[in-house]
C-alpha cells in the first residue's frame, strides 16, 4: 500500500513541478507562476493529493472520509476535464506532460487506491454533502477571482461571456454529479465493508 503512495504522490508532485516550470518559462516569474496555478481546481486538487499520499507513504494513518473524499474530487477533475475541456488548447512540451499526469493518471490511481486499500464501511449518507464543501468553497473563490481579474479559470464559469443562467445551470449539473458519485462511493463502501466483515 505505502508503495502504490508513493507512486500516486510522485505522478501528483512531478506533474504539478512540471506545470510549474512550463508556466515560469513563459511569464518568468516564479511568484506570479504560483498564482496563475492557484486558480485551477485540477492544480489545488493534485496538491492535495501530493500531500495526502506523502502522509500515507510516509506511514501516517489518514482517515478513509478523507481519502474517499479526495479520491471524489480528483475524480470530479478527470471526468469534467474529458467531457467539458479536453481540446480546448493545443498543449506542448510541459504543459502536454503536465496534463496528462494531472488531469489522466491521477484521476485513475487515486480511486484504484481507494477501491484496493482503503478500509471499508465507515462512510456515511451525509459525507458526499461535507465532500462537497471543497469544491463549493473553490467556486466562490474562483468566482471571485475571475470577476476581480477579468479571466476565469474555466470556460463554464466564465460569467461575462455566459450569463449567471448558463453558468449556474453548469455548475449544479456538476454538483449533482458530484453529489450522486459520493451517494455511490458511500454504497460501493457499505457493500465492500459488509463483504469484508462476513469474509
Amino acid at each position: 500500500m505505502r508503495m502504490a503512495a508513493v507512486a500516486i504522490a510522485l505522478v501528483a508532485g512531478i506533474g504539478l513541478v512540471i506545470q510549474l516550470v512550463a508556466i515560469v518559462n513563459r511569464i518568468g516569474s516564479l511568484p506570479s507562476a504560483i498564482w496563475e496555478m492557484g486558480r485551477y481546481f485540477t492544480v489545488l486538487t493534485n496538491f492535495l493529493v501530493a500531500i495526502l499520499f506523502s502522509g500515507i507513504a510516509a506511514g501516517l494513518r489518514m482517515k478513509p472520509r478523507l481519502i474517499a473524499g479526495i479520491t471524489l474530487a480528483i475524480l470530479l477533475v478527470g471526468i469534467v476535464y474529458a467531457t467539458l475541456l479536453q481540446g480546448l488548447q493545443t498543449l506542448s512540451g510541459g504543459d502536454a506532460v503536465a496534463d496528462v499526469l494531472l488531469h489522466w493518471v491521477t484521476p485513475v490511481l487515486v480511486p484504484l487506491f481507494w477501491f484496493a486499500f482503503t478500509p471499508k464501511g465507515g462512510l456515511r449518507p451525509i459525507d458526499p454533502l461535507l465532500w462537497a464543501l471543497y469544491p463549493v468553497t473553490y467556486l466562490g473563490y474562483a468566482l471571485i477571482r475571475g470577476a476581480a481579474e477579468g479571466r476565469y479559470a474555466y470556460p463554464f464559469i466564465d460569467v461575462p461571456a455566459l450569463g449567471w443562467g448558463p453558468v449556474l445551470l453548469n455548475v449544479g449539473a456538476i454538483a449533482l454529479g458530484f453529489v450522486a458519485t459520493g451517494h455511490a462511493c458511500v454504497r460501493i463502501d457499505r457493500h465492500l465493508g459488509g463483504q469484508s466483515s462476513r469474509s
